[in-house]
């Protein structure tokens, strides 16, 4: 357990943080799971909506070091591919 005032502070901080983290992150995973159930369901024009909703979250999460970017980049890739999987697949 912290003795001092600064280390009390720094964790402080950093449950602040984490809570805010926790925000992005489960956000984009929420976003992610609808987007894969509704290509899973066959509803492509939802699917797409919830998949900018996606890719915008990841973008932040990113570039906010929340995840490091090439995760996030790795995230949308297999989603979009996903995406146009099913896109083919209906044509």
């Amino acid at each position: 357990m912290a003795n001092t005032k600064s280390a009390k502070k720094r964790i402080r901080q950093r449950d602040k943080r984490t809570e805010r983290n926790r925000m992005y992150l489960v956000t984009a995973r929420t976003y992610v799971k609808k987007t894969r159930m509704l290509i899973e369901q066959g509803n492509l024009e939802e699917a797409e909506a919830q998949a900018q909703k996606a890719y915008s979250t990841l973008d932040k999460a990113g570039r906010r070091g929340i995840i490091h970017p090439r995760n996030a980049a790795r995230r949308k890739g297999r989603l979009m591919a996903a995406l146009a999987a099913a896109r083919a697949e209906a044509a």
